[in-house]
């Protein structure tokens, strides 16, 4: 073995613990998902991306970018103007629990669940078929996966972009 090959081989073994050790926050968890893009430039725009890449503990229930493209048209686009910026703020505060929540400490049946910085409630089901949010509107996100561990909390995927509105039924 040649010095360099030496060299190259202890820096990429250094790297690779490196990497191993250190776990990606909230925040560069979504940006490197592809999947997250909208929501991702939602945060930015919204300027909570420092926030949810500080110490938490946060659990993000995070749309993906097809429950987005699914919102009215236009949706998007009105909520990303800088002069929406307080109701964007809002709506994505409406998917952060300031608890490292795993599906796994998620109470059996549906509870009362209060987001972060918000007066609003959603109500969360947890059953056989899985975990399932109901929002302000009355309708329904499901968590299609779960408990993508960051180190600053917890990521689950939903469906569905949750909207505030009025308080849902929880029985």
């Amino acid at each position: 073995m040649t010095k360099r090959t030496f060299a190259a081989a202890v820096v990429a073994a250094t790297l690779g613990s490196a990497t191993v050790a250190s776990a990606a926050n909230i925040v560069e968890i979504a940006s490197a998902d592809e999947r997250f893009s909208t929501l991702v430039a939602a945060v930015s725009a919204a300027g909570l991306a420092e926030t949810l890449q500080g110490e938490g503990p946060f659990t993000v229930f995070a749309p993906v970018n097809d429950a987005f493209a699914a919102l009215p048209d236009g949706t998007v686009d009105t909520l990303l103007k800088p002069e929406n910026k307080g109701q964007l703020t809002d709506v994505l505060l409406y998917h952060v629990d300031d608890r490292n929540l795993t599906a796994e400490q998620i109470p059996g049946g549906s509870n009362y669940f209060k987001p972060i910085n918000t007066a609003e409630r959603l109500c969360i089901t947890k059953g056989a078929n899985g975990v399932s949010i109901a929002d302000g509107t009355g309708e329904t996100a499901n968590v299609v996966i779960a408990n993508i561990e960051a180190d600053n909390g917890v990521i689950h995927v939903i469906d569905k972009v949750l909207l505030p509105g009025t308080r849902p039924a929880c029985h």
